[in-house]
């Protein structure tokens, strides 16, 4: 152990700065882990050791942002430094690594030292790795469930059912959260909404709910709300539910995985931990969909309803189609703005109303507000009678926005570009993964008013010169960026002429 003095650095890291000489002297080197200790505030972490040379003198620790919460430093104070050993999940990652089967009390382990920072981040990466390889069997991914609920808050209400629904993603434009959650809220049930922000998409629900109201809440804020309006949709990062997940998914991004079992692991541990007992799963099936069959989606559905009926939630899946977006635009004022038009009585896109409906209308019938069959049409009565929209203005209000919101003050990007069919026919394919990537070039979701608007969708016809669809920007250079991602890209065929540059291709599309 040595004693040190303390320097606070200004970086959102997590570790501990060593001069190379008090690092010898201590017996570590980089990538090691010291406990720190701050005897006069009584706090301690532990911290992985970088080394240097020049930046401190011998006798000064740079203890950076993350660590830092945990000390509690001012700066200058002095703190104890001790070397340590490895934790014992290690071993656990090893042996999920070999192919074995991880107990309860070995997962606990690994999910605790996650959410306490104990874990470097390539081993949780070996974790991810090793879970993605040789997957997990049931039992693991109930101590999974388990395990990550445990280490954040949990929501109790005294009245039930609370009701909650959730899409796996994969598809663009997938805004139903917006229409779901009022219409449920208007048959009387409660829906404490948890959504996540976009990694991959143009949009997550949290990126569009929060062009009507802050999202960012706590665990016993969003319990509040609900308990008083019915219902909420907030950004599932703030509360502190599950934080585990929130963590690993932070390390599967890098790598582009989403370990089946860790998956299904995240997606019901946050509905375990806000005390649903009904919960609808949206699986979209397609193509560029996470799941890509009829059967991998069934399969997938008997998963989530037996690992529901293992927690004591009912669970019901949808498989839907996702081989286009749903609706007609992608990025969050056009989303946003398109949402409300539905909610106020607009009676377009259909694909759109359709989807919501039909996934509402299983939470009704699930808790038994109508006859099994009959939840659709119930949920398209509540959209039409405009009670699903005051439903809405209660969540905006309780959530500190303008109630009184219209969808004509969310207005696209004032920069945009139109592409013409360069032919007549019919739209015969729609690349979603594409169409992604040109409204995330244009700015979305950062940018509001940044996001595509489809003037043709998959199957109907157009005519040479008509409309397909307009990118939107709200900086030109980012529509300029849109552009040269479209030339590269092939998002919208018409009868095989594709309406996009193909490498080697002498046609050349009008975006040029």
């Amino acid at each position: 152990m040595v004693r040190l003095s303390g320097k606070v650095i200004d970086i959102e890291y997590r570790g501990l700065l060593l001069n190379r000489d008090d690092a010898r002297t201590i017996g570590v080197l980089d990538g090691d882990r010291v406990e720190v200790v701050n005897e006069e505030k009584k706090a301690a972490a532990q911290a992985f050791v970088t080394t240097t040379a020049t930046m401190l003198p011998q006798g000064t620790a740079g203890v950076y942002q993350v660590t830092n919460r945990k000390l509690q430093l001012d700066g200058g104070e002095a703190i104890e430094v001790r070397a340590v050993g490895r934790p014992a999940s290690i071993d656990f990652i090893k042996k999920k690594m070999d192919g074995g089967k991880l107990s309860m009390e070995e997962t606990q382990s690994i999910v605790r030292e996650i959410v306490d920072n104990t874990l470097s981040p390539g081993e949780i990466s070996a974790y991810i790795v090793g879970t993605y390889i040789n997957g997990l069997d049931m039992d693991e991914i109930e101590y999974l469930t388990r395990s990550t609920v445990s280490t954040g808050e949990q929501l109790s209400f005294a009245s039930h059912p609370i009701v909650d629904k959730h899409s796996i993603g994969g598809v663009p434009g997938n805004k139903i959260t917006l229409l779901v959650v009022p219409i449920i809220m208007a048959a009387g049930l409660k829906c404490p909404k948890t959504s996540s922000r976009a990694i991959t998409g143009a949009g997550g629900t949290a990126d569009l709910m929060e062009a009507l109201a802050p999202v960012a809440f706590t665990a016993s804020e969003l319990q509040t709300m609900t308990e008083k309006a019915g219902g909420a949709i907030v950004w599932g990062g703030a509360t502190n539910i599950a934080p585990a997940d929130d963590k690993i998914i932070l390390y599967e991004y890098p790598l582009k995985i989403d370990p089946h079992g860790q998956m299904l692991a995240s997606v019901m541990a946050k509905k375990f931990a806000v005390g649903a007992d009904l919960v609808v799963i949206d699986i979209p099936v397609g193509r560029d969909a996470k799941v890509t069959s009829i059967e991998d989606g069934r399969k997938l559905a008997r998963d989530f309803m037996e690992l529901g009926d293992r927690l004591g939630m009912k669970v019901e899946c949808a498989l839907t189609y996702g081989e286009t977006p749903i609706g007609r635009s992608l990025g969050v004022n056009l989303e946003v703005a398109e949402a409300l038009t539905i909610l106020k009585g607009g009676t377009a896109p259909d694909s759109l109303i359709q989807k919501s409906a039909a996934i509402a209308g299983i939470a009704l019938e699930m808790a038994g507000k109508v006859q099994a069959g009959a939840g659709t049409e119930a949920a398209l009565s509540l959209l039409s009678s405009g009670k699903a929209d005051l439903m809405m203005q209660k969540i905006i209000e309780i959530q500190g926005g303008d109630p009184g919101v219209k969808p004509e003050d969310l207005p696209p990007g004032n920069h945009s570009f139109t592409v013409n069919a360069p032919e007549t026919g019919y739209v015969v394919e729609m690349n979603n993964r594409a169409l992604i990537t040109i409204a995330r070039a244009a700015g979305a979701p950062h940018d509001h008013g940044a996001g595509l608007s489809f003037h043709k969708k998959q199957g109907q016809h157009v005519k040479k010169g008509e409309p397909i669809f307009t990118i939107y920007a709200d900086r030109s250079w980012r529509l300029q960026k849109a552009l040269e991602e479209g030339r590269r890209l092939m998002p919208i065929a018409v009868e095989g002429m594709l309406i996009d540059r193909v490498p080697g291709n002498r046609w050349r599309s009008p975006m040029h």
